[in-house]
């Protein structure tokens, strides 16, 4: 395939994150990358895809940075682009839970590799956490795991007292790139737990190394793909269609962008509710035409990828 998708994030201090975003976003520009960068004092998280030779260039001229040395890609193969737009944003904290004071670069959960993960999470003083959000791990998750019932990852903190009965035991956290699991492996950690791990790389490095054994169903992700295979060892479905409940792991949005919920929904309650999620939604005024996908990007404004750098202004402090 001509095209790659690189995942990637690296907590480190940056001094003038204003400044930074701009350079980084010429450099994109310059490559021709697609994607959502975030930009804050604590670091830096991305999702960008591009043709071959430029996400390699992008890889390298990004770890020769010294601030990034240490940064793991994480490469999947594309057909084409997985992103229609470039955004590099300036925000507080590179992954959004409300913990700015939590610094991972000076403490968090040990790191354990794909191989180490798997060979350690199925021992009996071992408790394997989920920290994602609902329409995340109902789609795909690691057998066994522990789940929270969370919307958002702000909401990962008021949940923790719910696994105070685990504070004996070995903890491995995992996500799907591994920067959640950084914030919340410290924020554990903080809260008196001892023994806390993480899946170096998360759930995606897992499937490249470890072929993605008892990871049950798909991995969500944060692209134009939505949901990727990972297990290639013992993989299944996990996920339910919506309305009938027949097994599906094909996400959709519901075509009504009044309800717009994320959902499972098979090929054909998505052909027969013309891609609602019910027939309220179905019969809404306002639905939107139905192309078989699920998928409604927002109009571009005749967006081009320069306009990040003409309208954007440094947040007030």
């Amino acid at each position: 395939m001509d095209y790659l998708v690189l995942l990637y994030y690296c907590y480190t201090p940056i001094e003038n994150p204003e400044q930074f975003r701009e350079e980084h976003h010429r450099l994109c520009l310059s490559l021709n990358l697609l994607g959502r960068i975030i930009v804050a004092s604590e670091g830096l998280n991305g999702t960008v895809s591009g043709l071959r030779a430029d996400c390699e260039e992008y890889m390298r001229l990004v770890k020769a940075d010294p601030r990034f040395a240490a940064l793991e890609f994480k490469v999947e193969e594309a057909p084409a682009h997985t992103f229609q737009k470039l955004h590099v944003r300036v925000k507080p904290e590179i992954v959004h839970v409300g913990l700015p004071h939590i610094k991972p670069y000076e403490r968090t959960g040990i790191h354990l590799s794909p191989t180490e993960f798997r060979d350690l999470k199925d021992q009996d003083d071992v408790v394997v956490l989920d920290v994602r959000s609902d329409y995340e791990h109902n789609l795909g998750r690691f057998k066994n795991a522990i789940t929270l019932d969370i919307e958002n990852f702000r909401e990962f903190p008021e949940k923790v007292q719910e696994l105070e009965q685990f504070k004996d035991k070995k903890i491995l956290t995992y996500c799907t790139g591994g920067i959640k699991c950084e914030k919340a492996s410290a924020f554990l950690l903080e809260q008196g737990f001892e023994n806390v791990y993480q899946l170096h790389g998360g759930i995606i490095k897992y499937g490249l190394e470890a072929g993605g054994e008892d990871f049950e169903g798909k991995c969500y992700v944060f692209d134009g793909r939505v949901a990727v295979d990972v297990n290639s060892v013992n993989p299944s479905i996990i996920s339910h269609c919506h309305h009938c409940h027949t097994p599906s792991d094909r996400m959709v949005n519901c075509a009504n962008p009044h309800c717009n919920a994320h959902i499972p929904l098979c090929e054909t309650c998505g052909q027969q509710l013309d891609g609602a999620c019910s027939t309220t939604c179905q019969e809404h005024p306002d639905k939107r035409p139905y192309d078989g996908t699920g998928a409604y990007p927002k109009n571009s404004n005749n967006y081009s990828p320069e306009q990040g750098l003409l309208s954007y202004r440094a947040p007030v402090r």
